[in-house]
């Protein structure tokens, strides 16, 4: 900084500038033998305020006994008197306009000068607000012949800082943790009594706090902040610097400040190498002997350029294991739908209509019919094919859990909340959200999610603002959602909401020709998992398969090949792999399966007939007799259609 005299007595009546308009507005600068800059840096003697003017737009200097003024290539040109100038003499009374400010010239004598408002430029202290943009920022911006860094004792210590800095956050890997690091580390080179970093969502533009720390105390839940300070630099992406609120007009009018008695701030953008803006970190001090100087802007600005990168690669890494753990749940789903049976046929008909649209689809049926599978597929053949398929089972989570889980929730909004968390809801942001077993959700969580599908919006757990949602929502269920919202046990106009297209999975015993299709699918899968060679399904197997009901639909086909693949000791899976319940069911129908198994079979019902007969037809007595449980014999007598009598008195 340039060093000028004292403020100089009434009677001596110095040249100066008056400030008649803009950021500096009615205050006056003294002019000495020393060169005076004026532009937008904040090292520039007179510091403006004002994105039109240039970094170091113009200045002023004296020659022999008059004062010049010098354009220093500014971007949007000098103006004195109305006219463009490059170098002028000035003359009382000269307007030089420079952006947006407006400023008159007095000589030595004039009467206009008025020593109370006069300000000095010897201190590095402000005592209005000034400003600061990341290019103009001296340890980032790259460096320019003849505009090295000041070789000063304080350079070299803040260089310093910054490398420690850097070293210490790049090497967090937790967001909290990394927030706490640089909070304590603003405080630690600021003499600020309050630092706090504000953070802005994804699609939305106003910044939210994340995390607050004060001085001697540690973190804080709250801090009362400039609101209008705090606003322009996430909408400037300028860092702003007030030495003392109490002599800016437009900043001591703010109760915020005044109630809590602060005297300075200083507040610098989150902003990725001038790419994206991730929110601020805002510092403040109420002690009038804190100096929030200049060099500490220009410190605390490039401090927060280091810390939003190390933000945003958290955000990326924590993305990226999201969307791993997302992937990793996709490898064992197999996408295809297996099958060409009538039922299936129209299944596909229906994707391929309703793919195209937005449109929100309930899926039904019974546990174990692919409902899932379809779901994927209108994903994949949808303009989101790009996009995220997130599904989440609201049957196997608690309903405080899912309410979290869904929304995601605040940091704080409850025990355990040490972290801010997305939902699955954002997880599938431009995707889709398959809501499986919609219909285990809570009363309280379908209002929460008729609310999304309505408006489009939502709050995190804990928030207060709300969130844009851009998802297509696949509903599934078993259940019968029309009779329940007769029965007052699901909410109707969610029932309706969701009921916008649907579709009924059939129930694999009404798609039997489809089932040698999907064993043979699934023998091939499984054995190249446990890496056994399997040629296929035995006849005799297949025909105990097919006349099965499957109560379990293809989840429970698979799993039974699976168990075949498993326990068998051939290349060919046959009716001995297979589990007794579906050979008995086999057998009920008359089907053929070998000669030990219809030769157990009959050997079976006789035991089972005898046992009832000796009972009189008491159940619970022959169950006694047989060993087994009462439920366990009931089950034998209708897999084996048996039809007992009792015996002759």
């Amino acid at each position: 900084m340039q060093s000028d005299p004292k403020t100089p007595a009434l009677t001596t009546q110095p040249a100066h500038l008056e400030a008649l308009s803009g950021p500096r507005q009615g205050e006056i600068f003294v002019l000495t033998e020393e060169e005076v800059f004026i532009g937008r840096e904040p090292t520039n003697q007179i510091a403006v305020l004002d994105a039109t003017a240039s970094r170091r737009h113009c200045s002023i200097y004296k020659q022999g006994q008059q004062f010049h003024l010098r354009d220093r290539e500014s971007r949007n040109s000098t103006i004195v008197n109305g006219v463009q100038v490059s170098d002028h003499v000035l003359q009382p009374g000269d307007e030089i306009r420079v952006g947006q400010s407006l400023f008159v010239f007095r000589e030595a004598g004039s009467d206009s000068y008025a020593p109370k408002t006069v300000q000095h430029y010897d201190s590095d202290t402000p005592n209005s607000t000034i400003v600061l943009r990341q290019e103009d920022t001296l340890y980032l911006r790259p460096p320019r012949t003849g505009q090295d860094l000041p070789a000063t004792e304080r350079t070299v210590r803040d260089l310093k800082v910054l490398l420690n800095f850097s070293r210490t956050v790049n090497a967090v890997r937790d967001l909290a943790a990394l927030e706490k690091q640089v909070l304590e580390a603003m405080i630690e080179v600021a003499p600020a009594d309050h630092a706090a970093i504000f953070l802005i969502d994804q699609g939305s533009e106003e910044p939210t706090f994340a995390m607050g720390w004060k001085r001697g105390e540690g973190p804080a839940q709250k801090m009362a902040v400039s609101r209008t300070i705090l606003n322009q630099v996430i909408s400037d992406r300028v860092a702003v610097l007030s030495g003392d609120i109490r002599e800016d007009k437009q900043l001591k009018s703010s109760d915020s400040l005044m109630i809590g008695s602060v005297r300075s701030v200083l507040a610098v953008p989150l902003e990725v190498q001038g790419r994206r803006l991730l929110g601020a970190i805002y510092l403040d001090a109420m002690a009038a002997s804190a100096r929030f100087d200049t060099n500490l802007l220009q410190l605390v600005t490039a401090l927060g350029s280091v810390a939003a990168l190390a933000i945003e690669n958290l955000r990326q890494l924590e993305w990226l294991h999201t969307e791993n753990r997302r992937l990793q749940e996709e490898i064992g789903i197999q996408h295809s739908m297996i099958g060409d049976s009538d039922a299936i046929k129209a299944v596909h008909t229906f994707i391929g209509r309703v793919a195209g649209s937005d449109s929100t689809v309930l899926i039904w049926g019974e546990s174990g019919t692919g409902k899932e599978l379809v779901a994927r597929a209108i994903h994949e053949n949808s303009p989101r094919a790009t996009k995220p398929f997130v599904a989440i089972n609201c049957a196997a989570i608690t309903e405080t859990l899912l309410e979290s889980e869904l929304f995601g929730h605040e940091k704080g909004s409850f025990t355990g909340a040490v972290a801010q968390k997305r939902g699955k809801l954002e997880v599938a942001e431009g995707g889709t959200i398959l809501l499986d077993e919609i219909g285990e959700l809570a009363l309280p969580l379908q209002a929460k999610l008729l609310r999304v599908l309505q408006e489009r919006e939502f709050e995190r757990v804990g928030g207060t603002k709300p969130i844009k949602l851009d998802v297509r929502v696949i509903a599934a269920t078993n259940r019968d959602l029309k009779k329940e919202s007769e029965n007052k046990t699901f909410r109707q106009d969610l029932y309706y909401r969701l009921n916008v297209v649907s579709v009924r999975m059939p129930a694999l015993r009404e798609r039997k020709k489809d089932i040698p299709q999907l064993a043979n699918f699934f023998a091939a899968r499984c054995a190249e998992k446990v890496k056994r060679r399997i040629v296929g399904i035995s006849p005799e197997a297949g025909r105990c398969l097919t006349a099965y009901d499957w109560p379990g639909n293809v989840r429970e086909l698979e799993n039974t090949i699976e168990r075949a693949v498993a326990l068998g000791s051939t290349e060919m899976i046959l009716p001995e792999d297979l589990p007794e319940s579906i050979l008995e069911g086999a057998a009920a129908t008359g089907t053929p399966v070998n000669a030990l198994q219809d030769n157990l079979r009959d050997a079976k019902k006789a035991m089972i007939e005898k046992a009832i007969e000796d009972a009189n037809g008491v159940y619970t007595d022959a169950a006694k007799i047989l060993g087994v449980h009462p439920n366990h014999l009931f089950r034998l007598v209708r897999t084996l259609n048996l039809q007992p009598k009792r015996k002759r008195a």
